[in-house]
């Protein structure tokens, strides 16, 4: 090497500089000390050393210093290379190149790896877990040379190779790497459309609407930082960058880019640095502490120039030499670490002087070589060459950081690098391999949680659909990861497979940034910027603590160390720093605090015992150790924005927010930088997901948790015991098991508690569930209940001091707590003088038997302050003036005063109870006090505008303290202790004698009864009535009320029904029962109570859509309703039952509905195109329209019966109109009115609702006169219905036996009439219904299965209440049992129920993905299906056992499937990319393509048992087409439908769904004509059949007992065969009919039990069809039958005989073939093959298609019809041979005499084995159906094939593929 050329971290003393370049001359002439260069072809000349010659470099750059050198001598022991080098012999083929020209490594033998290592190709041998795990362990990279992981069917593979999950693609994210899942994308595919909450982007992704307008790419296009426009400008100090992006003022012009656009560097001048700031050459400003402090801060050293002596130590210099050695080994011998080799030489030239190596060894310490005659000493490996020329040092490599890779030992001349405890040394014996999987990058990207692998381009998703993501964290041990989301406020985990998400902290976060898992001590950590605390808990989240809250501004990053105890964060305050403590809080110390800005990610290296972070300001990743020392920036550009951080062996790995991706890079040295990913999301926290990355630790806590009652936090190696957050430490180990004291306030969002019983005075949240606007508390100590109203619910709620046992009270139906109104209550303190005044109070109850008064704050038109008796009674105001918006109010019993804040005033003041002596407590810097509470000396207030909770002195209102800040949202106060004084009141004994309220009362008595509202207390004064008399019910959409008018006001009350409603609308009441029943669109469901809200239950809940419309029968004990969205009436009994429908004809919108029983008629409005009032009996009869003109919204209806009229409201005519009975004398009685609905009528008035006013009114019914307001701001109302429950109800018209009719006896004018439920068919008697409809359609519409009776003529359809519906698809039915079995694609699942939806049951619950397609053979009891996802057709028995893959190849997209038993044939259709219907015997064999042209999306299929023939769908196409069951006599039967998907086939008629015009229609099966729609307006129509008597007929020989099979039994055209599961299911499986083999167990020969002496002649029956029928195969069958030691006499003539009779046979057969070929054309040899489905055999026959013998092609092949007769090879896969057809019209007569010689038919199990045919043949078929048939019920004659001996096969039972005769009675004994 020419080394003066190659600059190394070392110059060589005297070396480096010593050539020299002479000028052209004649000459060239060096010194005596320098050695002369050959000349150059320019004449040049070049000088060197002369201690440079012969030293093995090429100094002169031609080799004239080394030509004619000798060679150094090595020693014995060293081994000489060819480039002179010496090494230890002990290196040679060591697989290191040591020589450094792979000399050593030459003419080696092989080395020999062990059994669990991968040989490399450089000789290597790693471990086999090594081998494709994406690192380079071998260093040739051979050890990941591998093939592409094959994706799933749910995944997308790149064109890289690599795989993503499927719903990725096209998503407008780039997933792949190179950018492939958004390439080809479909533009015309519509966005789908973001709700309120979300911005859509550019290309159609939704994020959320916060990100709009942040600065952030969220979008990934910018679309979401674009018309930013109209947002709110930065704040006063922020510089708004160009993107929309606010930064801090101070930033602009500093030289760095903070805004992602760099805008906020340009057009900046030259003097922008502050005072306190460094301006550098380039014009960056920095910090002035930053001047000359020998960092190179400016990047250009301008704030290190022209310093003076700062007294700090110099940067310390490279060492000159270091020569590596492991094992006293040196890879490259004298070589600087990173650096050119030196080739062992050193020190000064050769020294003279007459000294000879001979002579004292030349006076050098190690070696001596002789160099121009001159003594120059050299050290050995290891050593270097001191400056005095002779002696040698040791090199210390360990001292060079990064030499190895974690542990390192030096010695004398060598050194040794080891790994710590899961770690093992690679190959290059440097570096440390983790033990264990492959590791695996976590990372949060906002919206989802994903994984990679660093190594390689795996990229799988964990968890989606998440908010905003930010830190993570696992537990390997548990397989949990944990996150934080800081829009929801949130930590949450999960399994590491995705599945089980739960919350694990709820309450109390507002930016929780940072998470930190304890394995060791399974605690959670974590830091909130947002509170500004760094808190722990359980893994649970219980027992959580804030561990650290003091000097904390932005905690962030978080990393724990728990082998040490060791917490370590980061802060990017005011004062950025790193700290750590121990895990308990104590020990708090600075790590870092100088050169931070942002750090924000944290990371530690354990096996290295080092910490990383990273500054996205300063654009930097540093490390130190963990105390802080040694602090080192490892990468200091090229960082835009980094994150977060991770470490795993020697790679660092961290986030970018402005690349939006994933980078890595050497820990030690910065280098090596990589992308893993780029194009992400947003991605924050990352972590490496690795054993490894969690080392197992010592549990100082141990099994019992330390002894802690609560938390055990591990200290140094100690532990400590700790209380949650409050409570206070009662022993060394214990804590309280509650709070005695402490400060309740309410921030809206959460209710929250300060502990007096701490010194931290830390809030803690109480954990309450759905708190959304808390308002206003109180509480009660003796039984630990806090109470609080929520005014966006309008409730009052309760739950313990701790949140449990959280109930809600009744809804108040108005804002509750005193607070009708808004004091700014959505936002803070208006800016625009006060807030519009409305009523609202605060009120206080004394506890103390003081007065016994209530107070109240009105701060309305006329603000006051008012007290009453708690009875309401002796109501005065005892302050009225000097008041504004008089908020907190608080009572001290003590010295009778009454204390209130006044937010408009100002102040906090005080009175006596009565109102005297007023005065001012405190009058100054009280901003906007809200809550006011006493407690001991204090007083305690919240103040909207300072964000915080202060105390004063109570009597002075001196001593002020501040007890928290930066609280948002803060409402009322309390102190909640266990220190109020009993109270004796008249009340606490036996209520006072009330039967409902006992109320405190300033009157002598000192209380008084009450009642609750809307019902009057009886004369004694003391007892309630039952309930209201007489009132109004009305829907409010989520809630219903009720108005008294027993009570001389009106009130409304909510009856308390214990459910969620969602749109309430119709209601109605059965005054009998007292109870309510009412319709909710949204839920589709109509349901009733009992009007205190007790006994809830849901009545009709399928066939519902909008029901707008209900009415109560009271007299005739019947419900009936209007259907707007199914355009029905009908009725049903009063708990849902005998559901039928009465009018559906002629409806467009019906709405309101009356009866009137006692005429038998029943009204209702129509508000649809044609507005109109009808009416017709209650069965449906006599349907007549009374009114049709001048309608136009005709909501509410009701009869006055006592004046024989009929009232109805217009919304749109805005009147309210009057007729009679019959629709005469119509005339309006209210107009106008703005919008009404409901409408009803009691006594003399008749009330309404209105949407407009959200009001209720009254008026006379008579004249319209007289119009009050009974209840108004009441959003949301609907129907409403007037109850006198006094008056009598009437006369049944069915009488007391319901008219003697079996199901429903519905009235009409004339009587009555009896009716069945929907579909139902109703007897000859007019009175009894039959149990069931006959004949009707089933079909599925995703939600639902429904049923439409072919038996009348309303074509109305049912539900069938079949639960848990999710997305069904295919549907068929069960004649027998009477059971409907559908597939469900969104639970992957089969299913069965009993047609009244009973009895549901899973089927099949594994291993399915899309199951189009689903069969039921009723004969055999299997059920046969399509799977569309996995490409198979699988059969099974009818309750899921017995599982069995018929056919799973050449299937594309296999979907409908039908079944023919009683021919044993199996139909079904593929779509696939070249579209067919096909045929199989019901086992799978004899596969035939029948239709295979002209077909587009083959979807629906069913088979008309009758005429033969099959029918299809074509939804490309758009046709109905049919066919016979060969495939033959194709024709259109209707040429022109939308998208048709499913049909089937009854009487005349074909019936199908169609998804475009979302319809059941029909047509005449012949003719095509007579089209019709059954059913319109169904959304998500699938599957349709029919279920008729005449549709499930026939028989086959699987029909009785199985067939003699012990598994699965499958007919087929003329036999049938046994078959065994694909998953033995623990019973032994036998192939053979009637033989049920022995369960295997363990004995000895001479322990098992012979065979049966029939078993012998069954077998050998059979053998007269085998497929290869031989002597040999026979005999080597026998002694498997038998497994005994000898055979019986008896079983050996019986062989012999069977023998006999196959040699008959074979002789008769022999005799036929002779036959038959004098008939055969010897050119007919074109071969076709069936397929069978089994799949076992791996043996591969050829079969050529070259002339064969015409008796064999005659009888073992399908011909092929046509005239192409071209012949091609085809492989078979078989066991024991293939099954083989002829089609040769022309032959069967022969057979069918062979039939008749027989004596009786051979039903013959033909082949039957688990073998696969797999074949790709002509496209042939038979000429006749027939043809097959007859072949098939004779016998198939199996092919010869001549293939490889196949292994004995041993087993108790030989698995020979014989076919097994069933003959009848007389034929079964041999």
């Amino acid at each position: 090497w020419r080394r003066q050329w190659h600059p190394t971290p070392v110059l060589l003393p005297g070396k480096s500089h010593g050539r020299r370049r002479l000028a052209s001359s004649p000459e060239c002439a060096c010194g005596r000390s320098h050695f002369t260069c050959a000349v150059s072809a320019l004449g040049e000349c070049t000088c060197i050393p002369a201690q440079w010659q012969c030293d093995g470099d090429n100094d002169c750059g031609d080799h004239s210093d080394e030509d004619g050198c000798k060679l150094p001598t090595c020693s014995p022991l060293d081994f000489h290379c060819d480039n002179g080098k010496c090494i230890r012999r002990s290196w040679v083929c060591d697989g290191d190149n040591d020589c450094e020209d792979d000399s050593d490594e030459q003419d080696c033998p092989p080395r020999e790896c062990e059994e669990d290592e991968f040989p490399c190709q450089n000789g290597y041998c790693i471990r086999s877990l090594w081998h494709c795990d994406g690192d380079n362990d071998c260093g040739d990279n051979s050890d990941e040379q591998c093939d592409m992981r094959k994706c799933s069917d749910k995944e997308f593979r790149c064109s890289d190779g690599s795989c993503i999950a499927e719903h990725w693609y096209c998503d407008g994210d780039t997933d792949c790497k190179d950018g492939s899942d958004e390439e080809s994308c479909p533009s015309a595919v519509p966005a789908p459309p973001c709700n309120l909450e979300e911005f859509q982007c550019a290309y159609g992704r939704c994020v959320l609407d916060i990100y709009h307008c942040d600065g952030d790419d969220d979008c990934g296009d910018w679309s979401d930082e674009s018309d930013c426009s109209s947002h709110q400008p930065c704040r006063s100090g922020e510089f708004m960058c160009d993107s929309g992006l606010c930064i801090n003022a101070g930033w602009r012009c500093d030289g760095d880019a903070d805004c992602d656009d760099q805008s906020d560097e340009r057009n900046c001048t030259t003097s922008v640095c502050t005072a306190e700031q460094f301006r550098c050459r380039s014009g960056r400003c920095i910090r002035l502490s930053w001047r000359c402090d020998g960092e190179d801060d400016c990047a250009d050293n301008s704030d290190e120039e022209n310093c003076e002596s700062t007294g700090r130590c110099p940067h310390p210099t490279p060492r000159p030499w270091f020569v590596a050695e492991w094992n006293a080994k040196s890879a490259v011998s004298g070589r600087i670490p990173g650096s050119t080799p030196i080739s062992g030489l050193a020190g000064t030239g050769p020294r003279t002087g007459g000294e000879n190596c001979n002579v004292n060894n030349g006076g050098c310490a190690q070696k001596c070589q002789m160099v121009r005659g001159a003594v120059q000493c050299t050290c050995h490996t290891g050593f270097r060459l001191t400056e005095d020329g002779r002696t040698c040092q040791d090199v210390n490599e360990c001292a060079e950081e990064g030499y190895c890779s974690q542990g390192c030992t030096n010695s004398e001349g060598a050194f040794q690098c080891w790994c710590e405890a899961g770690y093992e040394l690679r190959p290059d014996r440097r570096s440390c391999k983790a033990l264990g999987p492959e590791p695996v990058l976590l990372f949060a990207n906002r919206i989802d949680i994903r994984q990679v692998l660093p190594h390689r381009s795996e990229y799988t998703l964990l968890l989606n659909n998440l908010e905003n993501a930010i830190a993570l964290d696992f537990h390997h041990r548990r397989e949990l990861v944990f996150w934080s989301d800081v829009t929801l406020d949130r930590i949450l985990r999960a399994n590491l497979n995705g599945s089980n998400v739960e919350e694990v902290v709820s309450t109390g976060l507002e930016s929780p940034g940072g998470l930190a898992v304890d394995w060791v001590h399974d605690k959670l950590y974590w830091t909130d910027s947002g509170t500004s605390r760094i808190e722990v808990a359980n893994l649970d989240g219980g027992h959580r603590k804030v561990l650290l809250w003091q000097n904390l501004e932005k905690p962030r990053a978080i990393a724990l160390h728990p082998m040490e105890g060791t917490i370590y964060w980061t802060d990017w305050g005011n004062t950025p720093r790193i700290e750590a403590s121990s895990m308990d809080g104590s020990g708090r110390r600075i790590i870092a605090d100088t050169h931070l800005f942002w750090p924000n990610g944290l990371t530690i290296d354990y096996a290295g015992r080092r910490m990383y972070w990273v500054d996205a300001k300063h654009h930097v990743i540093e490390r130190a150790n963990l105390d802080g020392s040694h602090r080192k920036a490892v990468i200091s550009q090229g960082l835009p924005h980094p994150f977060a951080i991770t470490v795993f062996e020697d790679s660092l790995y961290w986030t970018d927010w402005h690349t939006k991706s994933i980078n890595s890079a050497n820990k030690f040295t910065g280098k090596n930088q990589e992308i893993i990913r780029n194009k992400l999301h947003f991605p924050m926290d990352i972590h490496t997901l690795h054993p490894q990355r969690q080392p197992a630790g010592k549990n100082r806590c141990g099994d019992n948790n330390g002894g802690c009652t609560h938390l055990c936090l591990p200290s140094g190696q100690n532990y400590t015991c700790a209380c949650p957050t409050g409570f206070r430490k009662i022993s060394s180990h214990a804590c309280a098991q509650s709070l005695d004291k402490f400060l309740l306030f309410a921030r809206r969002m959460d209710i929250r508690r300060i502990s007096f019983d701490t010194e931290d005075l830390s809030d803690d949240v109480i954990p309450l569930a759905d708190v959304r606007s808390a308002v206003a508390l109180d509480w009660d100590s003796r039984d630990d209940h806090v109470y609080w109203t929520d005014v966006s619910t309008d409730t009052i709620s309760r739950a313990k001091w701790d949140g449990t046992g959280q109930e809600v009270g009744p809804d108040m139906g108005h804002r509750p707590s005193g607070r009708a109104g808004r004091e700014g209550w959505d936002s803070p303190f208006p800016r625009e003088g006060p807030p519009r005044p409305l009523p609202a109070c605060q009120l206080v109850r004394p506890p103390l038997p003081v007065p016994r008064y209530m107070y109240w704050t009105d701060w309305g038109a006329s603000p006051k302050i008012e007290r009453a008796g708690m009875d309401a009674s002796g109501r005065q105001v005892i302050i009225s003036s000097n008041l504004t918006w008089p908020n907190g109010l608080a009572i001290d019993y003590g010295s009778q005063r009454l204390y209130w804040a006044d937010a408009g005033m100002k102040t906090i003041e005080f009175a006596g109870l009565d109102g005297s002596k007023r005065k001012v407590l405190i009058g100054s810097q009280l901003p906007h006090p809200f809550g006011l509470t006493l407690y001991g000396e204090r007083i305690y207030w919240t103040d909207w505008q300072t964000k915080s909770i202060q105390s004063a002195d109570r009597l002075t209102g001196l001593d002020r303290e501040t007890l928290q800040e930066n609280l948002e949202n803060l409402m009322d106060i309390h102190v909640f202790h266990r220190r109020r004084p009993p109270v004796s009141t008249p009340c606490a004994t036996e209520n006072g004698g009330c039967s409902h309220l006992c109320l405190r009362s300033p009157n002598p008595s000192g209380f008084s009864c009450t009642c609750p509202t809307g019902i009057n207390v009886m004369p004694d004064g003391k007892t309630c009535s039952p309930g209201m008399n007489s009132f109004l019910i009305f829907a409010r959409r989520i809630d219903i009320r009720m108005v008294s008018l027993d009570i001389p006001y009106f009130a409304d009350v909510v009856v308390p029904i214990n459910m969620t409603m969602k749109n309430t609308i119709a209601v109605g009441v059965d005054p009998q029962e007292g109870k309510v029943y009412w319709s909710d669109s949204t839920l589709h469901r109509i349901s009733r109570a009992r009007l205190d809200g007790s006994q809830h239950e849901d009545l009709i809940t399928t066939g519902l859509q909008t029901t707008d419309g209900l009415a109560v029968d009271a007299v005739g004990r019947k419900v009936y309703w209007t259907d707007t969205g199914t355009n029905r009436i009908e009725v049903g009994n009063l708990d849902g039952s005998m559901r039928k429908v009465l009018v559906w004809q002629n409806l467009d919108s019906p709405r309101a509905i009356v009866l009137y029983h006692e005429m038998g008629f029943m009204y209702w409005t129509d508000w649809g195109e044609h507005a109109k009032l009808e009416r017709s009996g209650m069965d449906g009869s006599d349907r007549t329209v009374l009114i049709n003109s001048n309608l136009g919204w005709p909501n509410g209806l009701t009869v006055d019966k006592a004046s024989s009229q009929l009232l109805w409201a217009d919304a749109h005519t805005e009147r309210i109109e009057a007729a009679d009975l019959n629709g005469a004398n119509r005339h309006t009685l209210v107009s106008p009115v703005q919008h009404p609905y409901g409408l009803t009528l009691l006594d003399a008035y008749i009330y309404w609702t209105d949407w407009q006013t959200r009001s209720i009114h009254r008026a006379d019914k008579g004249t319209g006169s007289n119009v009050i307001l009974v209840r108004s701001n009441l959003p949301g109302l609907m129907d409403i219905q007037a109850v006198d429950r006094s008056q009598p109800l009437g006369v049944n018209k069915c009488g007391p036996r319901n008219g003697g009719c079996s199901h429903l006896c519905l009235p009409r004018p004339s009587g009555f009439s009896c009716a069945c439920p929907t579909g139902i068919q109703l007897k000859g008697d007019g009175k009894t219904c039959d149990p069931a409809p006959e004949t009707y359609l089933l079909f599925s519409s995703r939600g639902s299965i429904r049923r439409i009776s072919l038996d009348t003529s309303d074509h109305t359809d049912v539900h069938v209440p079949v639960p848990e519906l999710n997305n069904v698809i295919s549907l068929d039915y069960d004649s027998v049992d009477g059971k409907v079995y559908y597939t469900d694609v969104f639970l992957d699942v089969i299913r069965r129920a009993d047609l009244n939806g009973s009895n549901m049951e899973t089927v099949i619950g594994r291993g399915l993905k899309t199951t189009d397609g689903l069969a039921v053979d009723w004969v055999a009891r299997n059920l046969y299906w399509t799977d569309t996802g996995r490409n198979t057709i699988e059969a099974s028995r009818l309750d899921g056992s017995c599982r069995k893959v018929l056919i799973n190849n050449s299937l594309d997209e296999p979907r409908a499937i039908a079944v023919f038993p009683r021919k044993g044939f199996l139909f079904w259709t593929d779509w696939g990319h070249i579209a067919k219907i096909e045929r199989a015997n019901l086992d799978g064999s004899e596969r035939k393509v029948l239709i295979n042209t002209d077909l587009g999306w083959p979807n629906g299929l069913t088979l008309d048992y009758d005429t033969r023939r099959i029918y299809w769908v074509d939804a490309h196409l758009d046709r109905i087409e049919s066919a016979d069951l060969s495939g033959k006599l194709r024709q259109v039967l209707v040429s022109h439908v939308s998208h048709p998907f499913a049909l089937t086939q009854q009487d005349r008629w074909i019936y199908w769904t169609d998804w475009q015009t979302k319809s059941i229609q029909r047509v005449d099966k012949y003719s095509g004509r007579n089209k019709e729609t059954v059913l319109a307006n169904v959304e998500g129509l699938m599957d349709i059949i029919v279920v008729s008597p005449q549709r499930q007929t026939g028989t086959n020989a699987c029909g009785v007992n199985n067939g003699g099979c012990t598994h699965l039994c499958f007919a087929r055209t003329s036999d049938f065969v046994c078959a065994c599961p694909d998953e033995p299911d623990g019973r032994p499986c036998s192939l053979v009919p009637g033989l049920v083999p022995p369960a295997p167990r363990a004995t000895s020969m001479s322990e098992r039990s012979p065979v049966l002496p029939n078993t012998l002649p069954t077998t050998l029956r059979s053998s007269t069809t085998r497929t290869r029928t031989s002597l040999e195969e026979v005999e080597g069958s026998i002694p498997l039958l038998f497994p005994g030691e000898g055979l019986h006499a008896s079983y050996v003539i019986g062989g012999l005989l069977s023998v006999l009779l196959i040699l008959v046979v074979i002789a008769a057969l022999m005799l036929y073939r002779h036959k038959k070929s004098k008939l055969t054309d010897p050119g007919m040899g074109n071969l076709t093959y069936s397929n069978p489905s089994y799949r076992t055999s791996t043996q591969e026959v050829k079969i050529e298609a070259t002339p064969k013998p015409a008796m064999y092609n005659q009888l073992c092949y399908k011909k092929e019809g046509g005239p192409d007769h071209n012949y091609t090879k085809e492989k078979v896969k078989i066991v024991e041979g293939i099954c083989l057809l002829a089609g040769d019209d022309a032959e069967w007569d022969d057979l069918k005499q062979l039939r008749s010689s027989r004596g009786g038919l051979l039903r013959d199990h033909v082949c039957m084995k688990t073998d696969t045919v797999s074949i790709q043949a002509s496209s042939g078929s038979l000429d006749d159906t027939e043809t097959e048939q007859l072949l098939q019920e004779e016998q198939s004659e199996c092919s010869s094939v001549h293939t490889a001996a196949t292994p004995e096969r041993r087993g108790s039972l030989p698995d020979t593929g014989w076919r097994h005769e069933r003959k009848l009675s007389s034929e079964s004994q041999v």
